[in-house]
């Protein structure tokens, strides 16, 4: 039966449109797969094209018609007037103000600077500037560290030389601006150690991904100090988000690669940073020792091994999205009360888009005005469904888990500074998913807690806009002249706070 909420209904039509559309899009690209592989299996091997069809693409003997393709004949017609506005968002953005700029002026050749009329030389009365982008590789160099040595002429002795300054790595080859590339290129651009072996190899230096993951190793030593005071800031935060991916780990005593964990926590507002913690496993261990004595809300998905720190005063905050998604996947199989669901799921996300710009007392007084009723007619009405449905069904499961986390569901309402969903957390592990299929695999349990470190570095600069290649060339250099200064000095934001002309400009 339909509900009787018009709303509702209305809602739980644009659900199903919504499916629909995407099975056609899926019937279709199956369709398009399937006609390919019999083309391939049984059609010709052409790819020929009846000229004609392509006139639909470049006009009756427009500009630029491919000269094997003839336009036909056909009455003149007079162009179209231009128009006279630019659509709004259309046209090249202008190129950056703070990009350098290599003037190069164009001059006309003497032979046609005479004036046609009287023969003399005509002046130059301005210029029309034009941009251009242009790019230049990234160049290595080699810093020599000249030491001059002294000694007394008249005794021919007492020599003495000037000490060499620290380096990140004493004795070694790098210095803080290749280390700073590399881990940038690793842990924010997701380009493995034997590309980029690759990449110095063509500025013709040879830097083998074996001392390359050492230097890894010794950075994280480096930064590891920052990393920690990261994490003590993050719990401060009133809310802590959540979540954690695989990485494949080699074991030398196994014939294959072991799944270990990298966990993100996030903190809040005011504590920007996102943490990155490896385990060996996902037991409940991870995250109590990682949390400790925390007693702030975690916000999560409802995975079992969080209960036990629920349990002991810490705040259960759940995670729409995952309840949606379930929803979402019972679709083809229970398409009425899924969809039905998702309506309701959806005027949620209404609420939450209407207060996004309000401040912390706005959003929650907002929330208590509409998404409070919309909450208490969804949980009716998964306590009707669930008389009517198989428990082990997708859609039952979608129910279930939805009626067993309902409290921790409904908390967003309850604090105007939390989500209605960990989504922030989820995009943070993205970052390791998209590396894992290049890298493909760590090495160690320490290139494991290494890769920790630095993906809390690189990402939490990546969200704070800020460039990770300027903010760890600086700091690697800072912490090997002076090991024992403010390591507060250096967390990503108050760094930037000094240096903000860091930060990039916002794209568009």
């Amino acid at each position: 039966m339909l509900p009787d909420d018009l709303a509702t209904c209305h809602g739980m039509i644009r659900e199903m449109a919504a499916s629909l559309r995407d099975a056609q899009r899926q019937v279709e690209q199956l369709g398009h797969r399937l006609d390919l592989l019999l083309r391939r299996l049984f059609g010709p091997r052409s790819e020929r094209v009846d000229p004609g069809q392509l006139l639909l693409f470049f006009g009756d003997g427009a500009e630029g018609t491919p000269d094997a393709v003839p336009a036909p004949e056909s009455p003149v017609e007079s162009p179209a007037p231009p128009p006279t506005g630019r659509a709004k968002g259309h046209g090249r953005k202008p190129l950056p103000a703070d990009l350098p700029r290599e003037r190069r002026v164009h001059e006309l050749p003497p032979e046609q600077r005479a004036c046609p009329d009287c023969g003399l030389d005509r002046s130059p009365i301005g210029e029309e500037v034009s941009e251009q982008l242009d790019y230049r590789p990234a160049s290595l160099f080699v810093v020599e560290h000249v030491r001059v040595k002294v000694a007394c002429r008249h005794c021919q002795g007492h020599v003495a030389v000037a000490d060499k300054p620290p380096q990140p790595i004493e004795k070694g080859l790098p210095g803080p601006g290749l280390l700073a590339q590399v881990i940038t290129s690793k842990f924010a651009d997701h380009l493995p150690l034997y590309r980029q072996e690759g990449i110095f190899a063509r500025h013709g230096v040879e830097l083998s991904r074996k001392t390359m993951c050492g230097w890894m190793a010794q950075a994280a030593w480096l930064l590891e100090p920052i990393w920690r005071v990261m994490r003590a800031e993050v719990l401060k935060s009133r809310v802590i988000q959540t979540d954690d991916t695989t990485v494949p780990v080699l074991d030398r005593r196994l014939d294959r690669a072991r799944t270990a964990r990298l966990w993100v926590y996030l903190g809040d507002r005011e504590h920007p940073y996102a943490i990155y913690d490896y385990t060996a496993d996902r037991s409940r261990d991870g995250p109590e020792r990682f949390l400790g004595d925390y007693k702030g809300c975690l916000q999560a998905d409802a995975y079992s091994a969080y209960d036990r720190i629920y349990s002991r005063g810490v705040v259960e905050v759940g995670c729409f999205a995952h309840a949606r998604r379930k929803f979402y996947d019972a679709r083809t199989s229970d398409p009425q009360r899924a969809h039905e669901a998702l309506a309701r799921i959806r005027a949620l996300y209404a609420v939450e888009a209407t207060g996004k710009d309000l401040d912390e007392a706005g959003r929650l007084a907002l929330r208590r005005e509409r998404s409070g009723p919309i909450l208490e007619r969804l949980g009716t009405w998964l306590d009707e469904q669930s008389r009517f449905v198989l428990p082990k069904s997708p859609i039952g499961g979608a129910i279930g888990y939805a009626r067993s986390n309902w409290a921790a569901l409904n908390r967003f309402t309850e604090a105007g500074f939390l989500a209605i969903d960990n989504n922030a957390s989820e995009r943070a592990v993205k970052p390791v998913a998209i590396g894992r299929r290049n890298w493909l695999f760590a090495g160690s349990e320490g290139g494991g807690k290494a890769a920790a470190v630095l993906f809390s570095l690189a990402t939490t600069c990546n969200a704070l806009r800020i460039d990770p290649f300027a903010y760890l060339r600086d700091v690697l250099d800072r912490v090997s002249i002076n090991p024992a200064r403010k390591v507060a000095e250096l967390l990503p934001d108050r760094w930037w706070a000094a240096h903000s002309e860091s930060r990039p400009t916002p794209a568009g």
